[in-house]
């Protein structure tokens, strides 16, 4: 696979993340991003809170599976994961949720990121391998790259499963490996997690079929620059993570430089190139996922160029 040599970038990569975490972290320590008392499992409002916990499970879980960070920022790491099982009562949330509404998938495609770290619910296991045996789990329908999701969240958890990942595959957009110039956003976000899900996040590099890999490795660079053009910083981050996904990190070089200069000295990230305003609360739905996806392409980036947890010497935060 081809990394990159140029130390000055990933420095970058590191100096954005490490930003980027710090300011996640310093949201949720000081009670932003919180359910309320009152809360139940029937989250009238799942993308404020419930949605971003286990997202910035995910970023900071794939930090401490990666091992390419210093002390400090694994410290806050663990620290986030921490906040964020608490808020789910130590994954008891999922547990109801699941029960009460068996044909939702978010409890597991949330529980995957805490069980990633060890944080594992064995009653939740359990009931979600006993629903996978229903004929009316296995036929829901959804989009392909969530079908995705749900495959690799099954696989990490280590549920017994018989997925047929060429054709999960195949009926994504990118298995189609259509006209690269019909890209619009919404199917860029689908691109992106259809990588993100047959990879692990990095993980399995070839989980990734070759046609699309060759495919993304011809247009990747340029859908980055068309999206950098228009300071999407959110898909950025995104794309960026396809590229260290896939090898391709030299792909990357420019999106990191622009990630650098969009960055807030406080280390938020902002999602676009539209002023930023609000109180703290609102920062943190706004930007927060563009923090997230900050986080995990410097993770994946540093593992796929100093080795990640294979022997990597972290770079020091």
């Amino acid at each position: 696979m081809t990394g990159t040599t140029d130390t000055t970038v990933l420095r970058s990569a590191q100096e954005v993340s490490s930003g980027a975490l710090r300011w996640l972290h310093s949201c949720y320590r000081s009670g932003l991003g919180r359910f309320p008392e009152d809360a139940t499992i029937d989250l009238a409002d799942p993308d404020n809170v419930y949605k971003p916990l286990g997202e910035a499970a995910l970023a900071t879980g794939l930090l401490l599976r990666e091992g390419v960070v210093g002390a400090e920022d694994s410290r806050i790491a663990r620290e986030t994961l921490d906040l964020a099982w608490e808020q789910l009562r130590g994954g008891d949330l999922l547990y109801e949720r699941q029960l009460r509404y068996p044909l939702m998938t978010d409890p597991l495609e949330v529980y995957v990121h805490f069980a990633r770290a060890d944080y594992r619910h064995r009653a939740l296991e359990e009931l979600l391998d006993s629903l996978a045996r229903l004929r009316a789990v296995r036929a829901m329908e959804m989009l392909p790259n969530r079908r995705l999701a749900v495959a690799n969240a099954r696989r990490v958890v280590g549920l017994e499963q018989q997925a047929d990942w060429s054709a999960l595959a195949a009926a994504t957009w990118l298995g189609a490996t259509p006209e690269p110039w019909m890209i619009d956003w919404l199917t860029a976000y689908d691109v992106t997690h259809t990588v993100f899900h047959l990879t692990d996040w990095g993980a399995r590099p070839d989980g990734l079929p070759a046609p699309m890999r060759d495919y993304l490795r011809d247009w990747l660079p340029v859908w980055l620059d068309v999206w950098q053009e228009i300071g999407q910083w959110d898909l950025v981050g995104e794309l960026l993570i396809v590229a260290a996904c896939i090898g391709e990190t030299e792909a990357g070089v420019p999106g990191w430089r622009a990630l650098a200069a969009a960055q807030r000295p406080d280390g938020m990230v902002p999602r676009d190139a539209d002023p930023v305003a609000g109180e703290p609360e609102q920062l943190l739905t706004d930007h927060g996922h563009t923090a997230v996806v900050t986080v995990v392409a410097a993770a994946i980036t540093l593992a796929r160029a100093l080795g990640g947890a294979s022997g990597a010497t972290a770079v020091a935060a």
